[in-house]
């Protein structure tokens, strides 16, 4: 026990010779030896080795080791305080702040969040399900049984551990997530992120974002998802746009369409974005086929419904100007700093 006291004295004469000048120094002191691995708390640990008709002698010594260092420490952090006002660094509170550089929202964020606002208001709630999914929820559920040639449209990631998990090539897992939970009706909006083994370009990347709606309840018709799209397109690009549906095939909608609206850049005069047409794709829609009812446990014969998707990136890039799909996921401070004033 004498070896304790003498490595106890030692320790307070070499707290009494510490100086410091400045904060950093004072925060050393405050690690080395108040720190929860410094020299006080391992001195303190020592008391389990001190016999039991000694515990209350040493307890006190202790307890002075440690005032000893804290008031140490007060005094050097009173110190440099005192240096640092009478050096002119003390802070006047009455001084405005450093300005803040101001955030922002990315372009994707920005131009989802408009257009799920716009289905929000027509009573649609917005759903989110899983990036990584089984080929049930992904394919089979959607009326694309195993070697269905509608299949070879999409370039699938697989997961290297289990094929039968995949990276999700649209948010219509979402939409049969919602209707295996069996809460009719159904009205959602479902945006994400999906995944499509592309050769990435200017125009084309491996992932990239969708929003895709559902709405089931009995008697939904063709005309109601006319109406609603009408009303998206209007709100979303103007009342002065004009809109066409053509026929077209996917596996899970029956009767299926894809829907155009004049080009945004020529107004339907005909440009190289529109390629000479006046028209710009910007959707496919249809009703939901039956089988895909059938196979979430909805009866077909009571309930209708009506489904449709789109890109995010391609509206962003004609909203904004932008000639590079790349440019979205570069991260590059530079090009987000341009959409600070569009939050």
């Amino acid at each position: 026990m004498e070896s304790l006291l003498q490595q106890i004295g030692a320790y307070k004469k070499e707290i009494s010779s510490f100086t410091a000048t400045d904060e950093k120094q004072v925060e050393e002191f405050r690690i080395k030896y108040l720190g929860t691995k410094g020299l006080v708390k391992a001195v303190m640990g020592e008391m389990k080795n001190v016999p039991t008709d000694r515990k209350k002698e040493f307890g006190q010594v202790l307890n002075d080791f440690k005032v000893f260092a804290e008031q140490k420490y007060e005094e050097l952090k009173q110190l440099t305080d005192n240096g640092a006002a009478s050096s002119g660094q003390q802070i006047d509170l009455s001084l405005p702040g450093d300005p803040t550089p101001m955030g922002s929202r990315h372009p994707i964020t920005l131009m989802k969040n408009r257009i799920v606002s716009i289905f929000q208001r027509l009573g649609f709630a917005e759903a989110e399900g899983p990036e990584i999914e089984d080929d049930w929820h992904n394919f089979g559920a959607l009326n694309l049984p195993p070697h269905h040639p509608a299949r070879d449209m999409q370039d699938t990631f697989y997961i290297q551990q289990n094929p039968d998990w995949v990276l999700r090539t649209h948010t219509s897992n979402t939409q049969i997530r919602e209707m295996e939970k069996g809460r009719l009706p159904i009205r959602v909006v479902c945006p994400g992120r999906v995944y499509r083994n592309e050769t990435v370009s200017a125009r084309s990347h491996c992932f990239f974002h969708q929003v895709e709606g559902l709405y089931i309840d009995e008697n939904v018709s063709f005309a109601d998802l006319k109406q609603t799209l009408y009303f998206f397109v209007k709100e979303m690009y103007g009342k002065d746009v004009k809109v066409r549906f053509r026929p077209s095939y996917f596996p899970f909608t029956e009767p299926s369409a894809e829907m155009d609206v004049t080009c945004f850049i020529c107004g339907g005069t005909g440009c190289n974005i529109c390629k000479k047409t006046g028209w710009v794709e910007i959707l496919g829609c249809g009703m939901v086929h039956p089988n895909v009812l059938q196979n979430c446990h909805i009866d077909p014969n009571k309930y209708t419904g009506f489904a449709f998707g789109m890109g995010i990136e391609r509206p962003a890039l004609l909203k904004y100007d932008i000639n590079d799909i790349r440019l979205f996921s570069e991260n590059d401070v530079r090009f987000l700093k341009q959409f600070s004033s569009a939050i």
